[in-house]
């Protein structure tokens, strides 16, 4: 069941579709949400002039700041959960100027995940929206079909609609994630599948932690990181060049952390 804040989130957005396409992620995710994930509040305000004290009253007091209560959800599962999210936003839909200047803020250290958070800050700010939707769409619509096709059935046989969308079908049909209004995009596109990983660290799914390595097992391990690299390499690539290094990194953490906790 939906919380009050989500529901007029909702309502104020126009509906789930609406809601969904507004902050730039897939509709499937959002039909799982029974609240607001803590990462989405702010665009979910800026969205819907709802106040963030209203969409998330657990974690922001009428002062609009943080709450000092301590999440229910392990802070390594925060930061992954955030990391996933911020990836499927930025390969979902082209970024405006808002979620640019908020790339543009993201800070590192010296681990390899962190040089690439400064680095892909830095091509935030070197970049304006018009350049950075033109990139996207040269890289991932194009004329006909762009530089790179991002969905699992592709970079594992060759060819769209194949055998590994009917296994995230499958997947989401187990998890109880269910495709609301009209998207474009086949459910192995890699922003649904970060997207419903973010999810999955979240703890918006009542499920075992084995459950969440076999997703990634099945849907993003086998291709991810080559997608990513692809992105990385591409010369046409600027601003996604260093989302692509963010993403390599990341998917090659939490394929090393899911084989450790096997």
């Amino acid at each position: 069941m939906r919380d009050a804040g989500l529901e007029l989130a909702i309502k104020a957005a126009g509906g789930v579709a609406s809601l969904a396409r507004g902050i730039g992620i897939a509709q499937p995710s959002v039909s799982a949400w029974t609240r607001i994930p803590a990462e989405r509040v702010l665009a979910i305000e800026s969205l819907t002039q709802v106040q963030r004290s209203v969409l998330r009253p657990d974690l922001y007091g009428a002062s609009g700041n943080p709450s000092a209560a301590k999440s229910e959800i392990d802070e390594i599962d925060q930061l992954r959960a955030a990391e996933y999210g911020l990836l499927s936003l930025l390969l979902g839909k082209a970024p405006d100027a808002a979620t640019l200047r908020q790339v543009a803020t993201l800070k590192g250290d010296g681990s390899d995940l962190g040089m690439a958070h400064v680095e892909l800050a830095a091509a935030a700010a070197g970049i304006d929206e018009r350049a950075a939707s033109k990139e996207f769409f040269d890289l991932f619509v194009g004329l006909g079909r762009g530089e790179l096709l991002p969905y699992a059935s592709y970079y594992l046989t060759g060819f769209l609609h194949e055998r590994p969308l009917a296994r995230v079908r499958e997947d989401m049909d187990m998890l109880g994630v269910e495709r609301a209004g009209v998207s474009r995009e086949p459910e192995d596109h890699i922003a649904i599948l970060l997207e419903i990983m973010a999810g999955l660290a979240r703890g918006d799914f009542e499920i075992e932690f084995t459950q969440q390595s076999r997703f990634f097992d099945r849907h993003l391990k086998p291709w991810a990181a080559r997608m990513f690299a692809d992105l990385e390499m591409s010369q046409s690539a600027h601003f996604y060049r260093a989302v692509g290094r963010v993403g390599r990194v990341f998917m090659e953490l939490e394929s090393e952390a899911f084989t450790l906790s096997e």
